[in-house]
């Protein structure tokens, strides 16, 4: 095996359009990071500090604030928002479709931006980062959900990745942003970080107006003339290119059998395989906030500074770029290790950094040796999240589910990720800040994200299964025949889902495992082999995407 990933020799047609196509529509990750990495910042800046202080005083710096619920209100209320966003991503995908859906996502949120750009008082500026974080809320459910339906399958894994390395991009701008703008004595020091988002909905309005529908959309709603145009488009392959129509006869054929073993509605998502499947995104999700990244990312800047160190806005750009060049490593591990070693990998990293930061930043708080230790590990940890479980979370939900229920459950895990985004942007001020009330933990936060990620090490090797390589409609295959996940690398598909329509229709198969059905379709080829001599028979193979 090479170093690089290459397309198959044996797929026709060119991946470039569906590629290209979803490294756009990550672009749509901008919003999601520049919008939660701007918070951190601006509520550092001086300025922003006096205006909106409704009389609190910081205990640092005897400066006028936002006290400490005040300030978890303002960084949590955009988590809130995204978490209906997220579950309000599923209705409006399957209703408006995955490309009208994103645009009247980004419609939303630059509602949401309007009315933080205008405030000069927290209800206000409580309002807008609702709304805004509704929008990003339901951006970020379509977007994984988009790329997964439209990139080839040797390389969806790094396609939807890149979903996360524009979240990073957006937290690093976010910090540059706010470091340039912090010493206005104006509004304009926290009205142009946030007024620079209009660019990047304008940007996102603007490709999704030109970009095609997916095609399993299309499949799903029943226009499979449109999804041969769109996959057409796609794969750069006619129409009529026998590839294409059975890719097509593939996907359509997925369908109709999901479809027949139940109905598309949320409770089915809780039954069989799929609830499975959704129960380890939601956890694969949920832990992805528990290893305590955003912690770094919305109260790193503070944090910093209450620890002694001086240009704590420098230290958030610093961590701002070794997140985003460390997520590159992830786009090309995700393809060439996989998706559980790269998860297991990243999850011993963090560990190990993490008690590191909490033992050193317990033992000697105000050294400046324990200063640098405390910036260097949370750079490694950063190296370690940025690499495995930043985009990897996102390329496994993106591909867990069947077509017919992809969207309720992915708008589901989606929600879990924000869901814990919330509680620990709202808990955190309490458990690390000194003062009545709080649990003044300090460094020792660190011990709590650090169990977590211990917690990681074991929930990939029991509940991740292997999906690299595998088309959309065969991770379905996986999860019908594959029952433990630690032997989930070992599979290889086996089924064609139109011949298993075909053996449904003409034995009525509605009740029988998708084992029985394959071994039936096996037994007909092998009888048509046997009636055509050394014709045509049988020897038909799946189209893999």
């Amino acid at each position: 095996m090479g170093i690089m990933i290459k397309k198959p020799a044996d797929v026709p047609g060119s991946a470039v359009p569906a590629i290209l196509i979803g490294l756009f529509v990550a672009f749509g990750g901008v919003l999601f990071g520049y919008d939660t990495g701007t918070i951190g910042g601006i509520l550092a800046m001086p300025y922003w500090r006096e205006l909106f202080s409704t009389g609190y005083q910081n205990r640092e710096d005897g400066e006028p604030d936002v006290s400490p619920s005040e300030s978890s209100l303002i960084v949590s209320i955009l988590s809130a928002g995204t978490f209906f966003g997220a579950l309000a991503a599923a209705p409006m995908a399957d209703l408006l479709g995955r490309r009208l859906g994103m645009i009247a996502s980004t419609a939303v949120f630059t509602f949401g931006v309007i009315l933080q750009t205008a405030a000069t008082a927290i209800p206000l500026f409580v309002a807008g980062r609702f709304w805004a974080g509704f929008g990003v809320g339901l951006i970020s459910a379509i977007i994984p959900l988009y790329q997964s339906e439209t990139a080839p399958k040797w390389i969806r894994g790094a396609v939807v990745g890149c979903y996360q390395l524009a979240i990073t991009i957006g937290l690093l701008l976010a910090a540059i942003v706010n470091n340039s703008t912090k010493d206005h004595n104006d509004t304009g020091s926290y009205r142009i970080p946030i007024a620079v988002q209009f660019a990047w909905a304008i940007i996102m309005v603007i490709g999704m107006l030109i970009l095609p529908e997916t095609p399993r959309y299309f499949i799903k709603v029943g226009k499979n003339d449109k999804a041969a145009k769109a996959l057409s488009r796609l794969r750069r392959l006619d129409v009529d290119h026998p590839a294409l129509v059975e890719e097509l006869a593939e996907v359509q054929a997925n369908h109709e059998y999901e479809m027949s073993l139940g109905k598309a509605s949320y409770l089915d998502c809780f039954k069989g395989t799929v609830g499975k499947r959704l129960a380890t995104g939601c956890l694969l999700q949920s832990l992805q906030q528990l290893t305590g990244v955003n912690f770094i990312f919305y109260y790193g800047t503070s944090f910093f500074s209450n620890s002694g160190i001086t240009n704590s806005f420098t230290v958030s750009i610093i961590t701002g770029v070794i997140n985003v060049i460390s997520t590159v490593p992830g786009l090309y591990l995700v393809e060439k290790w996989g998706r559980r070693p790269l998860l297991l990998f990243g999850a011993v990293g963090m560990f190990v950094c993490q008690y590191i930061v909490a033992i050193a930043g317990t033992a000697d708080p105000d050294s400046p040796s324990t200063n640098k230790v405390l910036v260097a590990f949370v750079c490694i940890y950063i190296f370690f999240f940025a690499s495995s479980w930043g985009p990897v979370a996102w390329v496994v939900t993106g591909e867990l589910f069947p077509l017919k229920v992809r969207a309720k459950c992915l708008s589901m895990t989606t929600a879990s990720n924000w869901l814990l985004n919330w509680a620990i942007a709202y808990a955190t001020p309490y458990m690390v800040n000194g003062g009545e009330g709080n649990a003044n933990l300090g460094s020792k936060v660190f011990f709590v994200w650090g169990g977590f990620c211990l917690i990681c090490c074991f929930f990939v090797w029991g509940l991740i299964y292997e999906t690299k390589g595998l088309s959309l409609e065969q991770v379905d295959e996986l999860y019908a025949k594959c029952t433990k996940a630690w032997q989930s690398k070992a599979f290889r598909p086996t089924v064609s889902y139109a011949e298993v329509q075909d053996v449904r229709r003409s034995v009525g198969g509605r009740h029988a495992s998708l084992a029985d059905i394959e071994a039936d379709a096996g037994r007909k080829r092998s009888m048509a082999h046997v009636e055509g001599g050394n014709g045509y028979g049988g020897e038909k193979a799946a189209y893999q995407v």
